[in-house]
Order: C-alpha cells, then structure tokens, then sequence
C-alpha cells in the first residue's frame, strides 16, 4: 500500500499581486507514509498545503487525488476527500467543550429545527475519537482548560472525525515538551499503522530524521527533491534547504568578557514559578538558561523585564540599584525582550511592518516618514527578512519573518541587555545561523545577552555560560568552554540538573 499514491501536486503556481509565491512547486505523498516537508521561512510550504486543503485557489497546476484530478479544490472538497489541517497556530473554541469543537458545525441533533442537540451521541462519538488519538481528557471538558498538547490532540481528533485520509502536521512541537512530543510521535506512528497518511512539517532535523520516511525540500517557491530520507544526512538537506553550505551553524567567536553588567538576587514571584533566583551577567557574555518547560525560565525573564511584578528580589545593573515594575521601566535601563510569544506579545499584527520594527524608537525620529521608512529598510535588509513591501502587514509573513521583525524591533535600538527568549523556535535552519551571527555581533559590542532556549545544541553553540532551572530556582551551572570537546556530557549534565537529579 506504501508505493499506492494518495495524491500528486504539480506545476503549482500562485502569486500574491506582483510576488510569484509557487514556481511549479510539486509534491507526491503516498498511502499509509509519514511526509517530511521541509522549507525555508516563505519557502512556500503554507501556501502549498492551504491550496491542497482548498483555502487559496491556485493559479496553475495539477491535483490528482486517489487518481481523479481536482479542477477546484475547496474547503467542503477537501474535507470530503479525507484532507485534515493541523495547523500551527491552532484554531479551537476556547470556550465551548471538547466534544463542541472536535463535531464544530456537525453536531449530532434529535430536532435540528429546535436546536436540540443528542449529546448523548455528541459524547460517546468524541470519546471514540479520544480514545483513539489518546487524549486523556473528557468530552466534557471545556477547551480553554487544557494544556498546549491536550489540545492539539483534539485537533487531531476532529480531523480524524472527519474521516481523513491525510493530515497534515504543520510545526506541531513547536508549543511542546519532550515527554508531550514522543506521545505525538507515538500517535503519529500508530496513524500510519492504521493506513493514514501524514505530512509532517519542520525545522527541527532531529525529528525529520526520527520520524520521516520520505522528505521533499522546497526553496524560494520551488520543488528542489524528493528522497527517502535515511538517504540523506544532516548537511545534504541544509544544503538543499539554503542552496548553500552552511559550514558553522554556531558562529561563536570569542568576545572579551567584562564585569558583571547585571546583577540579580533572590528574586521570586508571588506565583511560586520563581523562586529565590540569583545569577549575574557580564558585559560581553551570552549567558543562556536551559530548563525544562514551566521550569521558570521564562516567568524569570518576564520579571527582569517587569512584564509580570515581583514579589521579592533585587536587580543591579552596572553599578546601579534598579526598580523594574513595569517594560517601560526596563526599556528606560537599557533592556530589551524578545518574546517567547511573538504572535501575542511580540508583534503589533494589525500593524505594517515598518511601523512593527520603528515602534521602540519613536521619539527619535518625531514621526519623520522619510527617516523612518530609510530605517525600516535598513533592518529589513540587516536582518534579511523576506519582504515586498513595508507598509504590508506584519501578519502577512511568515512565522520566522515575523520572528525577524521581532528582532528588528529591538535592534532598533540602543539597548545594553538583550533577552532572547526561544529566539528560534519555529525558524528555519539558514535564518538561525542568521540570528546566531547577530547575537554573537551584539557580544562583539560588549553588550549583555539572556538566552533562554529548549534547544541544549543551541545555546552550547552560542553561549558563554548556562545556567539550568528547574522547578522555579537554578539547579546547576556550567561553563561551556569545558565542554568543547565533549558535548554529550554537557548534555547529560544538563538534562540532570534540569530533571533534578
């Protein structure tokens, strides 16, 4: 069944007025197999996959499903078809039931003219679709409730409500933890056992190579191949993926270390996330904090930057005793927050990107148009954010180029410490190496970098020092430069302390 395709894309076109997005992009995925698909930030991937599950028309282009070619693809079509979207961002009811969302506009009714739902029926076929995936919660339960990974489980649920024949899986770890990852892995595998097909995409080589079976690679809008994927190692695809090699991912050079710049002690919450954290930060050092997640790490951070109030706990910068109650007050000494959350914390969406990237530094410019379009521009092209114009919304890019704009933003400044918090999640491998390059640029300036990342690869690569949390205080530390050599038990160490033993 595994050589049978499902469904074939080729010669697929599309253009949003003057930008041509597709350039006979093209994919085949077969029955029963695990897809890796892999691009680029505005590779085309999304595009690719909303005009397969019918929500932009293409403008030119083949789509043979089950061996019956597709003129129009629609929403109802593709749901009819067997074609389920589990999208990145996820898009459930927060506040209706799970069994509401997973039968959303197909409620089971005794009298549809009254309104008189069987939820009798509701329930028991919900639960058929729990059971299945897994999921450990109720019908019953109400969707705002429940944890990141409880409610992609649901999403995976409705699509398989739907009859699907296909998912597709677009960054679905992104929000997750390794314990909630091997369970989506394990459901995944137990899709395929069933006959179901999944297209799986991501960033992230280490779960493309544990999960994959086939891989296609786009780039710039194009099809660049199709291989199984225990063909290809690690370099291969990279260099398909930035059509260049990428000879040192981490970029580190080394930087003159100062005096600590800032100084943080015992500083708790009033929420017991934070608890009693002490550490001190150098001018010209990356400093990074590993963790597992809701280990503290970010909570930490958010009281640095005074978006969440302190409840006890000093904070010293240079040589100063500072009060941070509020961002404003953190912006004012000089730091900078990059934001885990850039969808509802980072980035302004109903705004342009130009005015997403100027907004930190306003009162230098006194709303001088000319001034402010020149350093849009100039970041746009310093952080190399794919863009056609800067007056289009920022919700018009794609997720690592409205991670760019993020960063921009606080470029645009003249801020000593920077915060980076899970500055690559959901980026693609040629824009971190990027984003890499520009924190060890910013270490080279003496400036002070915080780095939180669930990434332990990255932050050996890029930091100087890290500290690891768990449970709200910091359990360990180590230097990396002792571990050059020996990685893996840098690793394990941290894993340790991070698990608390």
């Amino acid at each position: 069944m595994e050589d049978e395709i499902l469904f074939s894309m080729t010669g697929i076109e599309k253009s949003f007025g003057p930008v041509h997005v597709l350039k006979k992009a093209q994919l085949e995925v077969r029955k029963g197999e695990i897809h890796a698909f892999m691009g680029e930030n505005g590779a085309g991937k999304s595009t690719l996959m909303n005009i397969l599950a019918g929500l932009l028309e293409k403008d030119a282009g083949k789509i043979v499903f089950e061996g019956k070619e597709i003129e129009k693809m629609t929403p109802e079509l593709a749901t009819e078809l067997g074609i389920g979207f589990v999208h990145q961002e996820l898009n459930l009811a927060e506040d209706v039931s799970v069994a509401e969302n997973v039968f959303i506009g197909r409620l089971p009714y005794t009298n549809k003219f009254l309104g008189i739902v069987n939820f009798k029926k509701l329930y028991e076929d919900t639960a058929y679709w729990l059971n299945m995936v897994g999921a450990k919660v109720n019908p019953t339960d109400l969707v705002g409730s429940l944890s990141t990974a409880n409610k992609q489980l649901i999403e995976i649920a409705k699509a398989l409500s739907l009859n699907a024949k296909v998912i597709i899986f677009d960054e679905p770890t992104t929000a997750l933890s390794d314990k909630d990852v091997e369970v989506l892995f394990i459901i995944i595998r137990r899709l395929k056992e069933k006959g179901f097909s999944s297209i799986y995409i991501s960033h992230r080589m280490k779960e493309i190579f544990e999960l994959g079976e086939r891989i296609t690679i786009m780039r710039d809008g194009e099809y660049i191949a199709t291989d199984y994927v225990n063909n290809l190692t690690e370099d291969q695809i990279i260099s398909m993926l930035v059509g260049r090699e990428i000879k040192d991912l981490y970029p580190k050079q080394p930087t003159e270390v100062g005096a600590p710049y800032l100084q943080v002690k015992n500083l708790t919450d009033s929420l017991g996330k934070v608890k009693d954290v002490s550490f001190e930060a150098r001018r010209g050092e990356v400093l990074g904090f590993a963790g597992l997640v809701g280990s503290g790490r970010t909570e930490t951070m958010r009281l640095i930057f005074g978006a969440d109030r302190a409840k006890s706990g000093d904070i010293k910068i240079g040589d100063r005793d500072v009060t941070i109650k509020s961002p404003l007050d953190a912006i004012k000494n000089g730091i900078g927050l990059l934001t885990e959350d850039r969808k509802h914390q980072g980035l302004m969406a109903g705004l342009s990107i130009k005015d997403n990237i100027t907004i930190t530094n306003l009162n230098q410019f006194r709303l001088d148009h000319k001034q402010l379009n020149e350093i849009a521009n100039q970041y746009v092209k310093e952080v190399n954010i794919k863009v056609s114009d800067i007056e289009n919304p920022v919700s018009s890019l794609s997720g690592g180029n409205q991670q760019k704009v993020v960063l921009a933003k606080w470029l645009n400044t003249d801020n000593q410490i920077y915060i980076f918090d899970e500055p690559t999640k959901g980026i693609d491998v040629g824009a971190k190496s990027e984003i890499y390059a520009i924190i060890n640029q910013l270490a080279l300036q003496g400036k002070t970098i915080l780095i939180v990342s669930s990434e332990i690869p990255e932050l050996l690569g890029i930091c100087d020092r890290i500290h690891v949390f768990h449970e709200g205080k910091i359990r360990g530390e180590l230097a990396v430069a002792d571990y050059r050599n020996n990685k893996d038990e840098a690793q394990e160490l941290i894993m340790k302390y991070a698990t608390g033993n």
